[in-house]
């Protein structure tokens, strides 16, 4: 699987180099070269979290043996076209759209799968030589690509990657990846989309992790985007140079991973070295938008590849470490879509900018704009996720209280906590039941209320609904131990003789709203006794 993916990420790697070369033969607009990272950078927008929902749901190997096709038909249709000397610049776009939408949903899938194919002691390596695939397919390919285009005309390269697409197929076709069986029922395709965006909004760790990706990739988009444009309109280079181009960025990458990543993890703070990146990554702003000569452009291009692979690597790291292993898929692809749009939205602005203000002003108020938000970067520091702890630590429900137990998407579900607080707790008391709000919400509730009882003195419930039981279930096996923390704390604060009252609701509006004259009971519902009239004689 690793050499066919090898394979076939070099034969990428030189498609994309052969359709660099081709856009700048069919269109003279430097804006269309600076579309081409854009639009592939937006299926990973549109469909990446669908993607990864879809994965948790669906056979995996399934999934990666569709979307293999999917990418083979859409790299031999470009050179179909190509044959037919039919390719113009939106017939270009669309293929490089299509090609990105298979790779944003074959992605989460080949993720997701690795730890079911080896065991927790190969996945370490299985991880750094997926790394490595990528560095190298990311050497080999342009620089192929580039001597390709010498003696063959672009549509060869599209045909050589649809061929490797297929030789993909045949490897996914042999991998055996056993699927343990899970006792938990499983999510609806909605209710995990949701679910996602939910741990977004109530989970600030991910927030700032977020908002770091977001800012690192409208930024380095430039690198993808404009490179191109200054090898190809301002030094003019032939399609080998301009493939050896992206071969400096891979080398630099590699520089980087390998000798200057571990030196600068053993020294520095994780936020210190994304932040010495970034200054990386404005030096070659400047050098992109002064140097003329081919030579210092490689070394640019390397600087770049060095810059890119630190700061990235970094935030992926912080990434994992603020998110629990249940919703690690999820938020991967939250994450990537994320940064894909921003990459996406950064490849228009600054496309447009070279546009209107031309190669050198665009790329030396880039330069300025990184070196400000620098400031961002130091408030926003990621240092926090190297303390977080998600051991998990399931809640025991107490569903076994219960006379009848809901199928598993019957809902909404309410749960209502009877508790008496000391009100002189005051302010303590509050910050702490606002974490407890957020670990219910983002762990599965869609509302979380806390009512004061009239009538009573000191006296409150806690409201808390989720869309089914399924959701009711999962949040419970998804506690971790720093939250059942939180929460043990915030029962400390109840004073009542006798423990909380906990008690389950289940929703059964859609019976009284059905309109007709029998009310059908829910599947958890025992029958309604017969009223005198209706008893049998």
């Amino acid at each position: 699987m690793w050499v066919a993916s090898l394979i076939s990420g070099t034969c990428v790697a030189a498609q994309d180099t052969a359709a660099t070369w081709t856009m700048n033969r069919v269109s003279d607009s430097p804006l269309f070269l600076s579309l081409m990272s854009t639009v592939a950078s937006l299926p990973f927008f549109f469909f990446k979290l669908p993607a990864g929902a879809l994965a948790d749901m669906v056979d995996r190997k399934r999934m990666m043996l569709v979307m293999t096709i999917w990418l083979g038909i859409a790299a031999g249709g470009l050179a179909f076209f190509g044959f037919l000397s039919l390719i113009n610049p939106w017939i270009l776009l669309g293929a490089v759209f299509l090609i990105g939408t298979g790779f944003a949903f074959y992605s989460p899938a080949w993720t997701s799968i690795q730890p079911e194919i080896v065991t927790n002691e190969e996945l370490p390596s299985a991880s750094t030589l997926g790394g490595l695939q990528l560095n190298i397919s990311g050497i080999i390919g342009p620089a192929l690509g580039g001597l390709l285009l010498r003696v063959v005309n672009p549509n060869a390269v599209f045909a050589m990657n649809a061929v490797c697409f297929f030789l993909l197929f045949f490897a996914i076709r042999r991998l055996k990846h056993p699927k343990p069986p899970s006792n938990l029922p499983l999510e609806s395709f909605l209710e995990s989309f949701v679910t996602a965006i939910r741990y977004v909004i109530y989970t600030p760790g991910i927030q700032i992790v977020l908002a770091r990706n977001l800012l690192f990739a409208f930024f380095i988009s430039i690198i993808p985007s404009l490179i191109p444009v200054v090898g190809l309109k301002e030094l003019h280079l032939d399609p080998s140079n301009l493939g050896l181009v992206f071969t400096s960025m891979g080398v630099g990458s590699v520089i980087g991973a390998v000798f200057i990543l571990p030196w600068a993890r053993a020294r520095f703070h994780s936020n210190t070295v994304t932040v010495l990146a970034n200054i990386l990554v404005a030096v070659v702003f400047f050098l992109m938008g002064t140097v003329r000569q081919p030579e210092l452009f490689l070394v640019a291009a390397g600087i770049a590849g060095t810059a890119w692979t630190m700061a990235a690597s970094e935030l992926w790291v912080a990434g994992q470490r603020a998110m629990p292993s249940w919703a690690r898929g999820r938020m991967n692809a939250t994450i990537i879509m994320a940064a894909q749009g921003a990459m996406a939205l950064g490849g228009i602005v600054w496309g447009t900018s070279v546009s209107i203000w031309g190669v050198q002003w665009t790329l030396i108020v880039a330069c300025v704009l990184q070196l400000a938000s620098l400031l961002i970067q130091l408030r926003l520091s990621i240092d926090f996720t190297s303390t977080l702890d998600f051991e998990p630590a399931p809640m025991s429900g107490d569903s076994h209280k219960l006379i009848h137990i809901p199928a598993p998407h019957d809902g909404p579900v309410a749960i209502m906590i009877d508790v008496e607080i000391d009100r002189t707790r005051g302010q303590v008391m509050l910050d702490v039941l606002r974490e407890v709000r957020l670990i219910h919400l983002r762990n599965g509730a869609f509302s979380w209320r806390l009512h004061e009882d009239l009538s009573r003195p000191n006296s409150y419930r806690m409201e808390m609904l989720y869309p089914s039981w399924t959701e009711y279930v999962l949040m419970q096996e998804r506690m971790t131990k720093t939250e059942r923390a939180i929460i043990d704390k915030a029962r400390a604060y109840h004073v009542g003789a006798n423990p909380p009252d906990f008690r389950h609701f289940l929703c059964v509006n859609r019976e009284l709203n059905a309109h007709r004259n029998i009310v059908a009971r829910p599947t958890s519902m025992p029958e309604a006794p017969l009223s005198i009239d209706q008893a049998p004689a």
